[in-house]
This record gives C-alpha cells, structure tokens and sequence, in this order.
C-alpha cells in the first residue's frame, strides 16, 4: 500500500512539472536578425541600407509588436526611406515579418551600432516582453577605400570556361601520348 502512495505521488509530482514545462513553451519566442549593407554613391556619401528580420520561433501568437532601432544618430545619419520604427497587429507562431530603411551619412569615421529593440505582449502576462536583434559588425563610414579590380573578375568571367576546357584537352593529349608503366615494363620485357 506505501509503495502504491509513492507511486501516486510521484506521477502526481510528474504530472505537474511537465503541465508547468508545457506552460511555459506555451508562449512567443522572438528572434530578430539585423542586416547592413554600406554602398558608396556617386556624390560621395555612403547610403547605409538596414534590414531588419522578427521570426517568431514560439508556439503562440505575439501581439501588438513593435521594433525600435534608434541607434542612428541624426547628427551621423539622415533617413532617405523608410522609419527607424515599425508596428504590427500581431506575429503568429512560426511566422516572419522584415522591416527595412536607408540612411545616408553625413560623418566620416567608425560608427558602432546597437541592437534594435523588439517590443511585444503576451496574453497570459501583463507585462510587455522584450527581445534584441542581433547587433551589427562596426562600419567604418566614408572609408578610404582602394579601387577595386574588376578587369581580373571580368577576364576570369569571360576566359575561365575556356580555360578550363583547354585545361581538360591538354591532360587529356598528355595522358594518350605519354607511355604508360605498364606497357613500357612489357617492352622492356620483350627485347631480352
């Protein structure tokens, strides 16, 4: 009879714990990646394009999510398109939503950006939740840059196939005219 109570218990204790473990992955995760990509324009500046991508990884639905990236200082940067900030109804489980902007940039040096904040609720908490994207690399902003080299990309684009092929033909000859060891070690063979 006490090993059956134990018994009980114990499932009971088991019971519990994975109903509270199941509650608690019962909820949104976000995960937030940040993309940059600097491009040099023309007239000199440098136009920073920023992506930002929210993957909701959890098994339930987020709600009046938000996301802030006001890390782009106005004295450094100026918006060309887009916000810094977006807005959503809500982000279902296993859904994804991108927001994306450009700046232009005004100041010459490093620029060391943070995360963007990602803003959501949660029904069962009252509390609104937070979660960060990933940050980004350090951007060296109108950076001296050597001139590329493209004619050695264009050439190697143009003649490369070609190349190889030649390549390919010349082993290839090289492999029928030459003796193999077999065949001279039979002739060597024969003249004794």
């Amino acid at each position: 009879m006490a090993v059956l109570k134990h018994l009980l218990a114990s499932l009971l204790l088991f019971l519990l714990a994975s109903s509270s473990t199941m509650a608690i992955s019962d909820a949104p995760f976000m995960v937030a990646h940040k993309k940059v990509s600097v491009t040099r324009l023309k007239s000199g500046a440098d136009q920073v394009s920023v992506a930002i991508n929210i993957y909701n990884e959890g098994s339930a639905t987020a709600y009046d999510v938000s996301l802030t990236d006001d890390s782009w200082s106005k004295d450094v940067f100026d918006v060309v398109s887009g916000t810094t900030s977006n807005t959503w109804e809500r982000l279902d489980a296993g859904s994804t939503v991108s927001h994306t902007f450009v700046l232009e940039s005004k100041v010459k040096g490093m620029f060391y950006g943070a995360p963007a904040l990602i803003k959501f609720r949660v029904p069962t908490k009252a509390a609104l939740q937070e979660a960060y994207s990933t940050p980004i690399l350090p951007l060296d902003i109108l950076a001296d840059r050597a001139p590329e080299k493209k004619l050695e990309f264009k050439l190697l684009a143009k003649y490369g196939p070609l190349l190889s092929v030649l390549s390919f033909i010349g082993v290839f000859i090289h492999l029928i005219l030459s003796p193999s060891k077999s065949s001279a070690a039979k002739a060597s063979k024969k003249k004794r």
